[in-house]
C-alpha cells in the first residue's frame, strides 16, 4: 500500500501541473501562481499519501512584506510536506535540470523562479543577487534550500551563500522553516506515511548587515535549525 500511496502521489503533480499550465499561461511569471500552486500540491499529496503534517510557528511566516524562506530538504516528497506553506508572490530556487521535467518544468519556469546552474557558483551567487532586486522592486519572496541538495533525513549539511547574499542584499528577513528527520517510511498495512512535524521561527532581520557578516549569519541560523529540528517529534 506505501508504494501504492507514493505511485499516486506523484501522479497527482504532473496531473495539477496540466491544470495549472492554464492559470500560469494566463497570468504567466506571475509569483502568486506558485502559492496557488504549492497548495494544491501540498494537500492531494498529503492526502494519497495519509500523511499528518502537524505545523506550529505559523504566524512566523511574513504576510505582508518580502522574505528569504530557507528550508531543510530531505526528500523529494518535501513537496508534499511544505508546498502550502508559502508566503504570499513567492519565487523558489530550483536546478536547471528542473526545467527538462515533462509539465513540471514548464511550470517551474512560467512560475518566474530562479533556475541554478550548480556547477558554476560565481554565475549561481549573481544569479541570486540580481533576485534581491526582484525582492525589493517587485516584492516578492524567495525560497531556497540552502543546503543545495538532499539530506535524505540525515544532519543538515553545509549551507551555502547564496541566499544569505540575496537577504542581505534586499534588506529582507530571512524566515526559517524546519522540518522533522524523516525517513519516507509507510506504516503498518493501511500505508500511511509517517506524520512529519513542521515549525517555522521568527524572522531573522537583516537590515543594517553586509557580506562581512554572512559567515555569523549562516552561522546562527544553521544553529538555531538544527536546536529546532533535534526538538521536534521523530527527529
Amino acid at each position: 500500500m506505501g508504494v501504492l500511496r507514493k505511485i499516486l502521489a506523484w501522479l497527482s503533480v504532473p496531473v495539477i501541473c496540466c491544470f495549472a499550465f492554464l492559470l500560469y499561461l494566463a497570468r504567466p511569471f506571475n509569483p502568486d501562481n506558485n502559492r496557488l500552486f504549492g497548495y494544491v500540491v501540498g494537500k492531494v499529496g498529503r492526502f494519497l499519501l495519509g500523511m499528518e503534517r502537524p505545523a506550529s510557528g505559523l504566524e512566523n511566516m511574513p504576510q505582508d512584506r518580502p522574505t528569504v524562506v530557507i528550508a531543510n530538504h530531505q526528500h523529494n516528497d518535501d513537496l508534499f510536506v511544505m508546498g502550502d506553506l508559502l508566503p504570499p508572490r513567492t519565487v523558489t530556487v530550483g536546478k536547471s535540470a528542473l526545467v527538462w521535467i515533462p509539465f513540471f518544468g514548464q511550470i517551474f519556469w512560467l512560475g518566474g523562479n530562479v533556475i541554478l546552474d550548480r556547477a558554476r557558483s560565481h554565475k549561481a551567487i549573481a544569479v541570486m543577487q540580481a533576485t534581491s532586486d526582484a525582492i525589493s522592486r517587485d516584492r516578492k519572496s524567495l525560497w531556497v534550500f540552502p543546503e543545495g541538495t538532499r539530506s535524505r533525513g540525515r544532519s543538515l549539511q553545509k549551507f551555502k551563500k547564496g541566499a544569505f547574499h540575496t537577504a542581505i542584499a534586499a534588506g529582507a528577513p530571512i524566515t526559517m522553516v524546519c522540518v522533522s528527520e524523516y525517513q519516507d517510511r509507510a506504516l503498518g498495512w493501511t500505508g500511511r506515511r509517517e506524520p512529519v512535524s513542521v515549525r517555522i521561527l521568527p524572522p531573522v532581520e537583516t537590515a543594517g548587515l553586509t557580506s562581512d557578516d554572512i559567515p555569523q549569519l549562516i552561522e546562527r541560523c544553521r544553529r538555531e535549525m538544527e536546536a529546532a529540528i533535534a526538538a521536534m517529534p521523530g527527529s
